[in-house]
């Protein structure tokens, strides 16, 4: 499975081909590897998952959530450096995707059943005619609300308790204050007083506004990874 970020390099100005000013940003003279290797650490720090195609087909870089998804080898995976979808139903519906945004176009499709299903969206990138033409972008949903560790710096931020950052990680995994209630062996009158300070720190009128805060958090991936 290829881990290159290009195989061919973004066109950079060089010192060698273009002298720049004394004005001029001098970073766009930076060597390629350089530019890739912080790009490549940009992608690893989304939480969601990214795949780099060339001609649209053909994997040239996988971000770290993208790996994760390939592992559950529910929906997509990669054989011979060839990114197809898992199950045979969707192998068509990924095809026609690729090969539109081969041309130019985007597309966003659905795969996998029932609660397993995951959105992609195949996004073309680059500049035609450039080093960097014949680029996609595989971009697939989140299959949570957000990270724990956004949740947890979230938490950190308003002063939230462990007890409250505990029950505002379970209401982004979708539980109610009754599951939650019953997943940390308390009551309901206590999880009902834990919601009620949780939303007052952060500045919530209800669950659903809490929610709609977290989910605006910026993308943060544990830095404690497999």
């Amino acid at each position: 499975m290829p881990h290159a970020f290009f195989d061919s390099p973004i066109p950079v100005a060089r010192p060698e081909a273009q002298q720049p000013d004394a004005t001029q940003d001098r970073t766009h003279s930076r060597p390629v590897s350089q530019l890739e290797s912080v790009v490549v650490a940009l992608l690893d720090e989304l939480d969601y998952g990214v795949i780099l195609l060339r001609e649209a087909v053909h994997v040239v870089h996988l971000n770290h959530a993208a790996r994760g998804e390939l592992r559950s080898g529910h929906r997509v995976e990669v054989t011979d450096g060839v990114l197809r979808a898992h199950r045979a139903g969707d192998a068509a519906a990924l095809g026609e995707a690729m090969a539109a945004a081969h041309r130019g176009l985007r597309r966003f499709i659905t795969l996998g059943a029932d609660d397993e299903r995951l959105g992609v969206a195949l996004i073309p990138i680059g500049t035609p005619g450039a080093a960097n033409a014949g680029l996609t972008m595989a971009v697939f949903g989140r299959q949570r609300l957000c990270e724990r560790i956004s949740v947890q710096w979230f938490a950190r931020a308003h002063g939230l308790t462990p007890a409250e950052c505990t029950v505002l990680e379970l209401l982004c995994e979708g539980l109610d204050p009754r599951e939650i209630a019953r997943a940390n062996e308390v009551g309901m009158a206590t999880v009902r007083t834990q919601v009620t300070s949780i939303r007052s720190k952060v500045g919530a009128d209800s669950i659903r506004g809490l929610l709609h805060k977290v989910a605006m958090l910026p993308p943060m991936v544990s830095s404690l990874r497999c």
